[in-house]
């Protein structure tokens, strides 16, 4: 008894995308397999429709629609002897690849997140594996946004069991191609003596092997010699990329390209964390290698399942540091930059070659380099202007940061103070219910200060905590809430930041008494709601007054009755800490107050979440009591 599952991707994968020799349609696999004896046989794909009436299908065969899959499987699993499940989807990565090429149809909408809707549980990510769902740090903690980037848009994102994921039609990014009105210094390229080495890193997707062709063509063009090894991987899922690049006099003096141990002369750090693994600090020769770092945090794929993941920036970047000197390394927020400037995270690492090139880093004239980029044909332009501004970021890069900010209408973060932290969340909760209810906030936060300073002087970090978590437990989103986040004109701000132009937009929710059960999963269906739902969330905003009275339809639903109890017994918590704080439990304290941080999520998310952070307060507040703060370390 076996199923076996046949995967048609239009591409041979991991390799390059590359097309599938033979050519043989979907139909034709089914009658083969069939003939060989699968007793049962079942097609999944992304778009049934593209299978025309009269199609040649084996007796028995049926098509499904891709979200049909666990259903389909589960199915396959109980027939007895040899079943076939052929899976028909383009490669996601590919489509990506093709679009930007111009043969593949564009999306008909993209995925956005409504920040401030977002709880940042994850499970968008949990759903979709997706390497596109990024984190954003936001005064109200982590959320997601998807990066437009690197997003595929394949939509499975939207599974997550979240209101804040919409789809956004005709949407068109800004044209955010800064003009290259600046004229750059020469500087001669750096030295080849017997040969130069190079070793680029990155993650897949992003241009990593781009640069080293274009490097490589533009030593050709010198008449040099060149060669390219490129460890790709699992790079079509955003794995780690690197690129070994040799260049040398001539073509027969190449005798090796692998980097060895020590080998490097320069180091293009694409991605800060490929570039501080082991095997690539050991290609740095100390004090003589030349490293130049992207510090944009990109997450590996552990993100999609660990919402709490952070990346070790601080150790990754000591650790470039201490191999290579202080002297010979060079750090920069390249992504960031080169999004705001071109419109395109991709332009971030022809954006370090122009860094590097200018600090004589490159052994290549830009002219070369330069005439390589218009051989290679794919956006000129944008990669043309990616790589001088590159290379004034060498020269001026606060000046070339402050462009970047402008153009984005990026606002840099200022530190929040406890005061501004109670203050602007009191304002929040008065546009969220009323005055009462926020004051019912802030009395309790300013207790727990007051205790606070009796107990440990000019300390604040309980304060903090039981400001931000009491606020996440009172600013709960209810279908008020959300409705309210969606007409309040903050999404609409957020989508004037990310396109220029847009069209209608889709809402894909689970309304409560609406939506059915889905009897795989036993979670709610969502359903797509179109436009006219922009109108229902006005009417419903309106009514947030009425939350948790008799007028109240939602009040007896099981989300909210649970969000009342976890409110009334992290009231009870705070309560506890205020009477009876003491300098041997204060640590204790702090650690208890911030377990609410591990309630997110809609539903059956948010539910499951509550049962774990219930058993940690339980666990917590023990620690409290006894003054034991190692109890509560214990359970992180």
């Amino acid at each position: 008894n076996v199923t076996y599952r046949i995967y048609y991707n239009d591409a041979v994968a991991l390799t390059g995308g590359q097309k599938v020799d033979g050519g043989m349609t979907v139909d034709q696999i089914a009658r083969q397999v069939s003939a060989e004896g699968a007793k049962r046989i079942a097609i999944v794909s992304e778009d049934p429709k593209r299978y025309p009436d009269g199609t040649a299908w084996p007796e028995g065969a049926t098509v499904y629609p891709r979200d049909r899959l666990e259903a389909v499987q589960k199915d396959l699993a109980a027939v007895g002897g040899l079943s076939v499940l052929i899976y028909d989807q383009t490669c996601a990565a590919e489509k990506r690849r093709r679009r930007k090429r111009g043969t593949f149809p564009e999306a008909p909408a993209r995925v956005v997140i409504n920040e401030l809707a977002c709880e940042g549980c994850g499970d968008c990510g949990v759903q979709s594996n997706c390497v596109a769902l990024v984190p954003v740090e936001t005064e109200f903690g982590r959320k997601r946004a998807v990066d437009q980037s690197t997003c595929n848009v394949d939509t499975t994102c939207l599974k997550g069991f979240c209101p804040s994921l919409v789809t956004v039609h005709g949407a068109t990014r800004h044209a955010r191609s800064a003009a290259v009105d600046f004229a750059l210094p020469d500087v001669p390229p750096a030295e080849i003596i017997d040969g130069f080495a190079m070793l680029i890193t990155g993650v897949g997707g992003t241009g990593v092997v781009t640069i080293g062709a274009i490097l490589a063509m533009a030593a050709h063009l010198e008449g040099k010699g060149a060669g390219v090894i490129d460890m790709a991987g699992l790079a079509q899922k955003g794995g780690p990329v690197t690129s070994h690049i040799r260049i040398s006099p001539t073509p027969s003096t190449i005798k090796a390209i692998r980097v060895p141990a020590g080998g490097a002369d320069t180091i293009l750090a694409c991605d800060m964390v490929v570039a501080g693994t082991a095997r690539s600090l050991a290609a740095i020769n100390p004090n003589r290698t030349r490293v130049f770092v992207n510090t944009h945090e990109t997450y590996p794929g552990e993100f999609t399942r660990d919402p709490d993941m952070t990346l070790p920036t601080r150790r990754v970047l000591g650790a470039i540091a201490g191999r290579a000197g202080s002297t010979h390394m060079r750090a920069i927020e390249a992504t960031a930059m080169a999004t705001a400037l071109l419109g395109d995270a991709i332009a971030a690492n022809m954006f370090m070659l122009g860094l590097a090139w200018q600090s004589e880093a490159i052994p290549l004239a830009a002219a070369s380099i330069e005439r390589a980029i218009a051989m290679n044909g794919a956006d000129v332009a944008m990669n043309l202007a990616a790589f001088a501004w590159g290379r004034r970021a060498a020269i001026e890069p606060d000046v070339v940061a402050a462009i970047a900010d402008e153009v984005s209408r990026r606002v840099a973060p200022v530190a929040e103070t406890p005061g501004s932290v109670i203050e602007r969340r009191t304002t929040f909760l008065t546009d969220y219910q009323d005055a009462a209810y926020a004051g019912r906030y802030s009395t309790a936060v300013l207790r727990v200060r007051e205790a606070e300073q009796r107990v440990a002087p000019g300390r604040e970090d309980l304060t903090r905590a039981v400001a931000v978590n009491l606020f996440r437990l009172m600013a709960i989103k209810d279908e008020y809430e959300v409705a309210r986040l969606f007409t309040d004109g903050s999404f609409e701000r957020q989508l004037g930041r990310e396109f220029a132009t847009w069209g209608k937009v889709e809402y894909h929710l689970a309304p409560p008494l609406l939506a059915r059960v889905d009897p795989m999963t036993g979670r709610p269906v969502k359903a797509r709601y179109g436009p006219w739902m922009l109108r229902a969330f006005r009417v419903l905003a309106r009514l947030r007054r009425h939350r948790n009275t008799l007028l109240d339809p939602f009040r007896h639903a099981a989300d909210r009755k649970l969000e009342r109890r976890l409110l009334a017994d992290y009231e009870e918590t705070v309560a506890l800490i205020t009477a009876d704080l003491r300098p041997d439990n204060y640590d204790a304290a702090i650690a208890l107050a911030e377990y609410p941080a591990k309630i997110r999520g809609y539903g059956p998310v948010k539910a499951e979440s509550a049962i774990k952070a219930t058993a940690l307060a339980t666990e917590r507040e023990e620690a409290f009591r006894t003054g034991v703060p190692q109890l509560a370390e214990a359970a992180e």
